[in-house]
């Protein structure tokens, strides 16, 4: 796996993949991604493909970069918690500091 050396159409079917298998280094190499490259389309693909993990592990390792990662990573695992529904979690969040309340709860 590559960052930087594959096409769009690619990236895209890498990204995917990863996020539907939802495993701890495919959720880590995303996160990973985010930090490495700053440009919107990037960003807009990564958020997608965050938004397919579906497994425990990827939730758990989603769940580390909330509390645990770089502010990038941390709004991202906000996002992904706030479309799921996990309220409760953001609240915890924004209580530790680790997100602000526009990132936790804003529509």
């Amino acid at each position: 796996m590559t960052m930087g050396n594959m096409n769009a159409t690619g990236r895209y079917q890498e990204y995917v993949a990863m996020g539907n298998l939802g495993r701890k280094e495919d959720v880590d190499f995303l996160m990973l991604v985010l930090v490495e490259n700053d440009d919107f389309s990037t960003s807009r693909l990564v958020d997608f493909a965050l938004s397919l993990v579906k497994s425990r592990e990827g939730r758990e390792t989603m769940k580390g970069y909330l509390f645990n990662g770089l502010q990038i990573q941390r709004n991202y695992a906000a996002l992904y918690f706030k479309r799921l529904g996990f309220i409760s979690l953001l609240d915890e969040a924004v209580a530790q500091g680790k997100i602000d309340t526009v990132q936790a709860y804003a529509q």
